[in-house]
């Protein structure tokens, strides 16, 4: 109030304060810039992968509510096997055993046909039997007391028993898959005290006999995926283990999507 009595009003203006770092626009950006760089960092990850965990991504993305527990490594960062492969993979997997199997059992009667038919191997095919297994095509080529493939207590081949493993040997080539040799014996122990030459030495012998008459076919040697020697731990007539039947070569034509893929 001044001294005539009139009031005049008084105003205060207050300064604001520049809101410099204390605002909160940056946090806006920087959530924008860590987002885009977790997003670089998936895309990155899933590039990385097989085809089996990009499939099993984009399932997710597709459909995040209904995919299933076998998908949850992917989140998680497990790795994936073939339990955890998308159900599109597994039973893709499984039409190409079923066909392969076709294909082997093809390639086993074709054998036993093409030797039942030659006049000079007539006889020994009634010694061969072939089976499909887990493993893949099994021949078993067993001895026996006419007709030895072996002489007797060593691993030479008689000259029946090459031209034999040589036909088979031709009809494998044809094929891409990797071949396992085996050798088994009788019960029938060296003499000695099992420090000298024992049926593990004889049976992995006579399986090396057997690679190396196939490889004197049109069998590649790169086919041979491994030489077995059993013994007798794996007896075909287990009520008689000193039966001729248990002296066999084995040969097994793995499935492709075996211990080993073939290239």
């Amino acid at each position: 109030m001044n001294g005539d009595g009139d009031l005049t009003p008084i105003i205060i203006k207050k300064k604001k304060g520049h809101g410099g770092h204390h605002g909160g626009a940056w946090k806006v950006a920087y959530a924008d810039f860590v987002t885009a760089m977790m997003a670089l960092f998936i895309v990155l990850w899933v590039l990385s992968q097989d085809d089996a965990m990009k499939e099993s991504v984009a399932r997710y993305f597709k459909d995040p509510i209904g995919f299933s527990d076998k998908g949850k490594g992917v989140m998680v960062g497990k790795t994936t096997d073939v339990s955890d492969a998308p159900s599109s993979a597994i039973e893709d997997k499984q039409l190409l055993k079923k066909s392969e199997t076709t294909e082997l059992k093809k390639m086993g009667e074709k054998i036993i046909s093409e030797l039942a038919s030659d006049p000079k191997f007539k006889k020994l095919s009634d010694h061969i039997e072939i089976q499909v297994t887990d493993e893949g095509l099994r021949i078993e080529i067993m001895d026996s007391d006419e007709d030895l493939f072996f002489e007797v207590g060593t691993s030479t081949l008689k000259s029946n028993a090459k031209l034999l493993l040589k036909e088979i040997g031709d009809n494998l080539s044809t094929l891409p898959n990797y071949i396992v040799v085996e050798g088994h014996t009788d019960s029938r122990p060296y003499s000695g005290d099992g420090t000298g030459m024992t049926n593990f030495e004889l049976s992995t012998d006579r399986a090396n006999a057997a690679r190396r008459a196939l490889t004197q076919s049109s069998l590649k040697s790169s086919q041979i995926y491994e030489v077995r020697g059993y013994a007798d731990r794996r007896l075909r007539d287990t009520l008689d283990p000193y039966n001729v039947v248990n002296r066999r070569i084995s040969i097994i034509v793995k499935y492709t999507g075996g211990d080993k893929s073939n290239e």
